[in-house]
């Protein structure tokens, strides 16, 4: 395919990943997902204790001849994707420990800024059957951004809450693809290494928003690609095996196409405009006097014409009341306080949240 322009959204493209990306316009893909070969260096095959064969990853495109022909066949496409990666774009490359450190390595030598190292902890592994090792319960991805001064995006405040309003972690828990989602061919696993789209759902949510652009050079089955057309994000994917591609191609064409936009994409509170709290008392929405508690009703205060608080002791902003009165450093006064609601306590964020629909 050289010498073709491959641009525009949307494409599952066959032939090799390194030619095709070399056609792609410089800086078309916000995102790089990519599931490369594990080079797993299997010198006979795996049996389980009733000798039958396990089905693992034997495929040619897993075999390199050395450590240092898996290294070369890396530096070409790492060099490759980051070429079409955004300035301000990032890359998510997933593997296990056969192949996850020399592709660190070789990022840090390409000028790629890591970000964090994910370990996708699987609530299903495959058992050690030999009982020679520990079972290989995770696989490692590392997320990265393309130079130590670029601004990736992170939807912190959507994977905040993905996970019941708490931080997402660099732990992740999540069973392999298996039952009705695992694709099959004549019965068989149609792809050694398919990945579950919860994974994917993850990856995609925390660094990406509706209408961007996901390239995965290894598409396989085509995992990205399905899940990027349900969350409303463009896709390009590339995969040199004729079978994945037509099994890719058929797997998207039966996602239905995504619902509104407003749903796909978490607003960050971070980049909402400023809702001072004075506002909510010349709005209406609080009066002079009514009086603020903690979740505990272990403290109190109430509130000033002037968008100030007075505790017992204590005068200033919500933010400085809320940490004096619990001798803290510091405080989100708009999470720390609350009001009470027919008996139930309800933040002030509530009251800010409902301003700022209105005033958008």
């Amino acid at each position: 395919m050289p010498g073709k322009k491959t641009t525009g959204p949307d494409k599952v493209l066959q032939g090799d990943c390194v030619e095709i990306m070399r056609t792609m316009a410089a800086g078309s893909a916000d995102v790089v997902f990519a599931d490369p070969p594990y080079n797993l260096q299997l010198e006979q095959d795996l049996l389980r204790p009733n000798n039958t064969k396990v089905d693992g990853v034997d495929e040619a495109w897993d075999q390199f001849d050395s450590f240092q022909a898996y290294d070369e066949f890396t530096r070409e496409w790492l060099t490759a994707a980051g070429r079409v990666l955004k300035d301000n774009g990032s890359l998510w490359v997933i593997g296990s420990y056969h192949n996850i450190f020399r592709i660190g390595s070789l990022l840090q030598d390409l000028g790629f800024w890591i970000l964090n190292d994910i370990i996708w902890r699987k609530t299903n592994p495959m058992p050690n059957f030999r009982g020679a090792r520990f079972t290989n319960a995770h696989e490692t991805m590392i997320w990265c951004a393309k130079s130590k001064d670029a601004k990736p995006r992170f939807n912190y405040d959507a994977m905040k809450a993905l996970n019941e309003d708490l931080q997402m972690r660099s732990d992740w828990l999540l069973p392999i693809c298996a039952g009705a989602e695992r694709i099959k061919h004549d019965g068989k696993k149609a792809h050694p290494t398919q990945k579950p789209e919860a994974l994917l759902h993850r990856v995609i949510l925390a660094s990406t928003e509706p209408g961007e652009t996901i390239l995965d050079p290894f598409f396989g089955t085509g995992t990205t690609g399905a899940v990027a057309r349900r969350l409303g994000r463009h896709y390009v994917g590339i995969e040199r095996d004729e079978r994945y591609v037509e099994i890719a191609r058929e797997r998207i064409r039966k996602v239905p196409p995504p619902g509104e936009e407003s749903l796909l994409s978490t607003p960050s509170k971070r980049k909402a405009p400023r809702i001072p709290f004075g506002w909510l008392v010349e709005r209406g929405l609080l009066s002079p006097g009514t009086v603020l508690t903690d979740q505990r009703r272990r403290h109190s205060a109430k509130v000033r014409a002037d968008g100030s608080i007075i505790s017992a002791e204590h005068r200033g902003s919500i933010h400085r009341v809320g940490a004096l009165v619990q001798s803290a450093p510091a405080c989100n006064g708009w999470e720390f306080w609350c009001i009470d609601v027919e008996g139930s306590l309800v933040p002030i964020d509530m009251l800010r949240q409902k301003l700022r629909a209105e005033l958008s």
